[in-house]
Parts: C-alpha cells; sequence; structure tokens
C-alpha cells in the first residue's frame, strides 16, 4: 500500500509542476515583452541617448590637428602611430600617417584630455566589431596634410571653426571635474592655523675615544735582563 501511493503521489507531483511551468509560460502571451528588437526597431538610436563624454571608438578631426604628438605621448599602450615632419623654410608641420590601432585601445581617454583642440575625441559609437584585427586600425591620412595653426583672431573658415567650436567644447567637459576626476585639493584659506612645525632633535655629541698610552711606558716581555 505504501508503494502505490508513493507511486501516485509522484505522479500528482508531476502534473502539478508542468501545469505550474505552463502556468508562467502561458502568462508571457499577455504581457508587454521585454525585449527590444535592436538595432532595427527601436525608436531612438542607442548612440543618441548616450552622454558626450561617452568614451566610444576615437575619431579625428584632421582639419584642427596640430601635430603636436601629445596624444601619442599620453597614450600608455601606444595604439596611437603619428608621423610629422616640420619644414624649416615655412614654419608648417606636415602630418603624413595617423593611425589608431582600435584593436589595443582601451578607452581611457587620455588622449582626449591632452589634445589642446579637441582634434581627437571619443564618440558614442561603439559597434567595433569585425573579422580582422588589421581591421580594426583606422587611418585617418590617405596622403600628408598640413598640420592647422591656430589664428590669432577668429577662424575664417566656417568648416574649420565648426570643428574647432566642437572640439573646445569636448575640451571644457573634459576640463570639468565630475566622478571620474580626482578631486584637486583647494589652496588654504588666509586667516586658517596652519599645523605647528614638528620639533627638531638636537644633534648628538660626538663620542668621547680615550687616548691610548704611550709605546714607551712599558716593558717587552721577552726581553732578558743582562
Amino acid at each position: 500500500m505504501g508503494a502505490a501511493a508513493s507511486y501516485f503521489r509522484h505522479i500528482k507531483d508531476a502534473v502539478v509542476t508542468i501545469f505550474d511551468g505552463m502556468a508562467v509560460t502561458a502568462s508571457h502571451f499577455v504581457r508587454k515583452p521585454y525585449t527590444i528588437q535592436y538595432p532595427d526597431r527601436i525608436p531612438v538610436r542607442v548612440q543618441d541617448t548616450l552622454p558626450f563624454r561617452y568614451r566610444g571608438i576615437l575619431d579625428v578631426d584632421m582639419e584642427i590637428c596640430t601635430g603636436c604628438l601629445a596624444c601619442d605621448r599620453a597614450c600608455p599602450i601606444n595604439c596611437i602611430a603619428i608621423s610629422v615632419e616640420k619644414i624649416a623654410a615655412t614654419r608648417e608641420i606636415i602630418i603624413s600617417q595617423f593611425d589608431i590601432d582600435m584593436a589595443k585601445c582601451m578607452y581611457c581617454g587620455l588622449c582626449s584630455e591632452v589634445c589642446p583642440t579637441g582634434s581627437i575625441h571619443h564618440t558614442t559609437e561603439f559597434e567595433g566589431a569585425d573579422y580582422s584585427l588589421e581591421s580594426l586600425i583606422r587611418r585617418f591620412i590617405a596622403e600628408p596634410v598640413v598640420a592647422y595653426k591656430a589664428k590669432k583672431g577668429p577662424e575664417p573658415d566656417a568648416e574649420v571653426a565648426q570643428l574647432l567650436e566642437r572640439g573646445m567644447k569636448y575640451v571644457e567637459e573634459w576640463a570639468q571635474p565630475g566622478s571620474d576626476k580626482p578631486a584637486v585639493a583647494a589652496p588654504s584659506k588666509p586667516g586658517t592655523i596652519a599645523a605647528p612645525p614638528r620639533p627638531t632633535l638636537p644633534p648628538r655629541p660626538a663620542p668621547v675615544t680615550a687616548p691610548r698610552p704611550a709605546d714607551g711606558g712599558g716593558h717587552d716581555d721577552g726581553d732578558k735582563e743582562g
């Protein structure tokens, strides 16, 4: 009797478990789906919802690049390769190579912080998947170009002025302190009491060495009396 009761109890538990699972599954037929059909069936592109300082794939506006090599020196993993040549006669800088290996980039943003014009900057683009590592090397120069030189007055070229305005906005955004920036210690205000100086210990006196006795005052044990 006990074995038969256990057998039918197991059948009952299996049926109840199946109905519990099917009830959860059936409830999703009447619920609003949570899955978003990316990227075709979304009202707004994900890239358009990201903040201005998002660290996406790097881009370079060669029209305002000064060829200062600051980004190349700031990169901790050497994923930026730049070749420049200074012309002494015209005082111009010719940039012949500007490559960024996105396969090595760790998106730290150090290159963007030191750029004086905001030429190199992170974008909101994050889809960098490709079929080979070589295709992830972004080459921004097809033929040598003259580096940008800042004007004393306003920029006459409207297109370059627009790029420069955007770049300077990017630089100012990076200069603003944020949650990912280390806090800068504020200077001490006048009237505050400074910490007392640490007392200095007096110098130790030099050790005194006792004078050694003269050699002529004693007798040699090895000498014999005549």
